[in-house]
């Protein structure tokens, strides 16, 4: 199966061909070759059933056949380890729900935390799924992520709809305060907090040491307006983020900065084990922006609270961006309902 959005490709299976094929090259540049020219002059006389069989002279087993035996057991072992990444590959498809050709990580709060020890968190909405039907390099760092959780109530009634509905609404501004209170007593999670307008990280970071009770956020920094294009900062950016103890990078500058930013560095950052893009979550954290009362957002309204408080920066996100979601998700319901219709035709 595969989702395409943009000429983007993002592939839901992996060719049982493929990875034979990676597991066998895998095994060869470990030394694991099946043609390992070492066996060549085995003598095995002494242990080797074939030998026993041979008679009891003594005689060592010609090495052709010993090269014939090795390679069949390597096949064998190398075919049984593809089954099981096959198996692995597979079982993580089914835990994955597509809206508009975008793959969501269909899980519980609870398995998510519990799960999550490495990895890129993205957090897929309405106005993220927009953006990915244009924007190719937004479709590229999406690609990149290892865990896409649902942000949106509209995008869990749009599951529904779709007929594959989502176990939680996982959104950026939970997730960061619920990961913080997981890891409450975990003393190696250390996170570098980097978001927000000039004092915003910072003042985040203290209310959320002051509730954890430990200094869970070790540093914030809050970087200039356009600091992504500007690769002199992005250095400096990176070498703070090195030269801290943190282990968790958690990133609020608004997608789709935030998750191409991620993609493009992540790479530089060796220390950083756990990536997550959160929004606006680090300017709820620091008081700066009111959250939605929690009747709009179970209502799936969050969107127009935000858009009553932003409406300069917000309304055409919200009014024109984001409006043709509603028509696609329909478009998208009655073409499942024929391919269904067609392949029970067959």
């Amino acid at each position: 199966m595969e989702s395409q959005s943009t000429g983007q490709v993002f592939t839901s299976s992996t060719a049982d061909v493929a990875i034979n094929n990676a597991v066998i090259n895998n095994a060869v540049e470990q030394g694991l070759g099946i043609d390992d020219p070492s066996l060549v002059d085995v003598d095995v006389a002494d242990s080797s059933p074939t030998a026993t069989a041979a008679g009891q002279a003594n005689q060592p087993v010609p090495a052709t056949e010993v090269k014939q035996l090795y390679r069949q057991f390597r096949k064998a072992a190398l075919e049984s380890t593809a089954r099981e990444l096959r198996k692995q590959q597979y079982d993580h498809l089914q835990t994955q729900v597509e809206i508009l050709s975008i793959p969501i990580d269909n899980i519980s709060v609870n398995d998510f935390l519990s799960q999550l020890k490495h990895g890129v968190v993205f957090t897929p909405n309405v106005d993220h799924l927009m953006k990915l039907q244009k924007d190719i390099d937004f479709v590229k760092a999406y690609s990149k992520a290892d865990y896409r959780v649902c942000d949106s109530q509209v995008l869990m009634f749009a599951s529904k709809f779709l007929g594959t509905p989502l176990k939680a609404k996982i959104s950026g501004s939970d997730l960061f305060p619920m990961f913080c209170e997981h890891h409450r007593h975990n003393e190696a999670i250390k996170i570098f907090l980097m978001g927000g307008a000039e004092g915003i990280a910072a003042q985040a970071m203290e209310r959320i040491n002051a509730r954890i009770g430990r200094q869970i956020i070790v540093q914030a920094h809050s970087p200039s307006f356009g600091f992504e294009k500007d690769e002199a900062e992005c250095d400096r950016i990176l070498e703070m983020i090195r030269q801290s103890p943190a282990n968790v990078l958690v990133v609020g500058v608004g997608a789709p900065k935030q998750e191409k930013w991620i993609a493009k560095y992540r790479d530089q950052l060796p220390n950083i084990d756990i990536f997550l893009a959160v929004g606006a979550a680090i300017d709820f954290e620091a008081g700066n922006k009111p959250r939605s009362p929690e009747l709009l957002s179970k209502l799936g309204l969050e969107w127009l609270y935000r858009l009553s408080t932003e409406p300069g920066r917000l309304w055409k996100r919200y009014l024109l961006d984001d409006f043709p979601f509603l028509w696609l998700v329909i478009k998208e319901r009655f073409a499942r309902l024929r391919r269904k219709s067609a392949s029970k035709d067959v």
